[in-house]
């Protein structure tokens, strides 16, 4: 069975942050030794293979995703510890980086076999997107069905407990103090309570999650398929939706580098570095952020005026349009060969991104 690791590595507690030319030096190291891996010996001597790796490295260290080949759970996630382990251990500029996650999520194609298998009334959606969101509104279970889980008094609990869940996240979110969502305006128009902030600030956080592992996902099926999003058969979260105009460029390699860009963006957004949008790439990222916490807030019922007023506070302070149509119109964005370019020579670039690609035609 095919199974996705999640590796959180982080540098010794106390440590300045890493510079840029550190993160490129700790990305190389990373990246060599985890491609030098084909397989690795598990508990009870299993041999689990090593299918792909992506790393993302950030001011305080590294996120990986593993992609193995296991015959349970508990093979994959403690052969990638293992291995990880070892890494850090024989990298001498990373000996003293700790593991502080290391967990196992179900790759989408034992996924979706696990829904052919299911049938009933009960079986979940084959759509992605209804899918998700099912299982983020927080669909009731066949043991609770009955007991008026669906009813007006257990969607007002699962309401205050997201709401309760996002104000809390909106701490995560250091680099914008609440006045950029619109607290405190001058204008009344776009003034908006503290708490809407919050909210809003609390949604993003939670978006970032899950925003990352169905980009992941989108990897992984282009590199399965070989393809290009024009054409990719199976399903797709969020590709897709970049301007058609490039489809045929969007492939396993341009994922990979779209993916780090968002992992580098929310990065700086909750250890509070961001400056400013470096890239287009960071700028479609941000687009595609937005909505996802938008989503999540519809899903929960808790997107009312004063909280989508404040989610375009930001996007107006960040200068980004978040119009459907001008994100898809050609002359809305730079040549393709320019999204991950630097904008200024202080814009931030993840050292992953900075390649161009082989063949990008405009």
């Amino acid at each position: 069975m095919t199974y996705v690791v999640t590796v959180d590595i982080c540098i010794p507690e106390g440590t300045p942050e890493l510079d840029p030319l550190q993160r490129a030096g700790a990305v190389a190291l990373v990246e060599d030794g985890l491609d030098a891996v084909r397989a690795v010996e598990g508990p009870d001597g299993v041999q689990v293979d090593v299918l792909d790796t992506i790393v993302a490295v950030h001011p305080g260290g590294a996120l990986l995703k593993v992609v193995v080949d296991a015959p349970a759970l508990e093979f994959a996630e403690g052969s990638v510890q293992v291995l990880v382990d070892e890494l850090l251990e024989r990298t001498e500029v990373l000996a003293d980086w700790t593991i502080e996650r290391c967990e196992v999520e179900l790759h989408q194609d034992l996924a979706r076999e696990s829904l052919a298998a299911a049938d009933g009334p009960d079986a979940p959606p084959d759509d992605l997107a209804l899918r998700r969101a099912r299982h983020t509104a927080g669909a009731p279970s066949a043991q609770n069905a009955g007991e008026g889980a669906d009813g007006p008094d257990g969607a007002a609990t699962k309401a205050r407990a997201a709401r309760a869940r996002m104000l809390e996240l909106a701490a995560e979110l250091r680099a914008f103090p609440p006045a950029v969502f619109g607290v405190e305006a001058d204008d009344d128009r776009r003034a908006v309570p503290a708490e809407s902030a919050r909210l809003a600030a609390g949604a993003l956080v939670h978006a970032t999650d899950t925003l990352v592992d169905e980009l992941f996902e989108d990897v992984q099926v282009l590199a399965q398929e070989d393809a290009t999003v024009a054409e990719c058969e199976g399903p797709l979260w969020h590709l897709e939706r970049l301007p058609d105009r490039y489809a045929l460029q969007y492939d396993a390699r341009f994922a990979r580098r779209f993916l780090v860009t968002v992992i580098a963006l929310t990065t700086r957004f909750t250890d509070g570095s961001f400056q400013h949008l470096s890239c287009v790439a960071e700028e479609l990222a941000l687009r595609f952020l937005l909505n996802e916490a938008t989503t999540t807030l519809e899903l929960h019922d808790l997107l009312d005026d004063h909280v989508s007023t404040a989610l375009a506070n930001l996007a107006d302070a960040l200068c980004v349009d978040t119009d459907h149509d001008r994100v898809h119109h050609p002359t809305a964005l730079l040549p393709f060969t320019s999204w991950f370019t630097p904008f200024t020579e202080d814009s931030y670039a993840h050292p992953s991104t900075t390649d161009e690609p082989e063949a990008a035609p405009q």
